[in-house]
């Protein structure tokens, strides 16, 4: 099938290998290159595309990002021409970390533009949690670990996402590991526009999701701890299954009504708190202090010794892989949030150690099929201080509006 981009077109599918619109006679193939075969989603600025590449050997698939203002006023293109070439700059500046979608293309057609990145198959957290129910506090803090490196390492690079929602994480089918997307609303740190209506013209349209972004941030002043606030809002969503729409507000402070929903530890309750505080100056500041808050790493070799009481003893013959989802526990399946934790990390660091280096980035039991991964500190190369390590594996990412 081939979809026509003509958004004024009332039947966009045709006939593959079709090379003109049959209904309004628009041109079918991108760039004498880019095929569209299936639309994937729709914002206020714009849409998202399957397509393929029929330039390249065997045709792969890729997702194209259609950015199309809704207005042709002058200063609202320039805006729309603004915001294209800052995504684009920045996926080609940030991504070639392997869990932030890849640049593979970008240009513009009848005041129209377009980028186009690898495609990979996947459902976002929102549509996992829809699908499959709430996760519990021990699935919520294998979430927080293996994006917060992510997020470490895109503020490392002055950029601040501005839209950190379920929605824009996408879990790779093929390895279970979350892929970052949407990066239409970064703003670069220290990087002032020329007057107070440019601010307001190039923030108007791309501020971010209400109820995820803080209130700073919708007074157009993102720091790289509003992309915290809407971590903490994003695990308030994985834990309940609510989005904060559904939730109610403190009409004095402001302040998202949350803890009589989620029934967590109150160590973890309390750094939830600390993400989601209003004030700036109260809320963790990095993604490392939220890593550090967790507490995780202190505790790997007692959560390692738990895990190795737990495979000493024999399986169930009926014994099915466990999961870190709400609820009873499956049948064989360890007993407590600390021991399936503790299998998770034994499991990845024997991953780790048949390959000879250690990585800051998820693993996957393959037994299971479970997302295993606690990112791992140390000092770099250079010596300079603790930060997260990272793999150096390519991988395929796609991106939503």
């Amino acid at each position: 099938m081939s979809y026509c981009l003509n958004p004024a077109c009332p039947n966009p599918q045709n006939l593959s290998h079709t090379e003109l619109c049959q209904v309004c006679g628009a041109k079918l193939l991108l760039q004498n290159r880019y095929r569209i075969i299936q639309a994937l989603g729709q914002g206020g600025f714009g849409a998202t595309f399957l397509a393929i590449d029929e330039d390249l050997p065997g045709k792969p698939n890729c997702v194209i990002k259609q950015l199309r203002p809704n207005a042709t006023a002058p200063h609202v293109m320039e805006m729309a021409r603004e915001l294209f070439k800052r995504e684009a700059e920045t996926l080609g500046r940030i991504g070639n970390h392997p869990q932030i979608p890849r640049l593979l293309d970008y240009f513009e057609e009848h005041e129209t533009f377009f980028l186009v990145q690898e495609y990979v198959s996947g459902s976002t957290l929102q549509q996992e949690i829809k699908r499959s129910g709430p996760l519990s506090e021990a699935g919520a803090k294998l979430f927080l670990s293996e994006i917060l490196p992510v997020m470490e390492y895109i503020h490392d690079n002055r950029v601040i996402h501005r839209d950190i929602k379920p929605a824009n994480m996408i879990r790779r089918a093929q390895d279970s590991k979350l892929v970052l997307i949407d990066f239409g609303a970064v703003k670069y740190q220290n990087v002032q526009p020329n007057n107070a209506s440019d601010q307001t013209a190039l923030t108007s349209y791309a501020i971010g999701t209400p109820g995820f972004a803080p209130p700073e941030q919708m007074a157009m002043r993102p720091v790289p701890a509003s992309d915290i606030y809407a971590l903490g809002v994003s695990c308030i969503f994985l834990l309940t299954g609510k989005s904060p729409k559904e939730l109610d507000y403190d009409p004095t402070t402001g302040e998202l009504i949350w803890k009589k929903h989620v029934y967590t530890s109150d160590h973890f309750a309390t750094v939830l708190a600390k993400m989601l505080e209003i004030s700036v100056k109260q809320r963790y500041r990095t993604a490392r202090e939220v890593y550090n808050a967790l507490d995780l790493e202190d505790h790997l070799e007692s959560l390692a010794n738990s895990m190795n009481n737990v495979l000493t003893k024999p399986n169930p013959p009926t014994r099915r892989p466990f999961d870190l989802r709400s609820g009873p526990d499956s049948v064989g399946t360890p007993s407590s949030p600390a021991a399936r934790t503790a299998m998770a990390i034994r499991a990845r660091q024997i991953r780790l150690d048949s390959i000879g280096f250690q990585s800051g980035l998820t693993r996957v039991n393959r037994n299971s099929g479970v997302n295993t991964g606690i990112a791992s500190r140390g000092r770099n190369s250079a010596g300079r201080g603790e930060g997260f390590r990272w793999g150096k594996e390519q991988v395929s990412a796609s991106f939503g509006c």
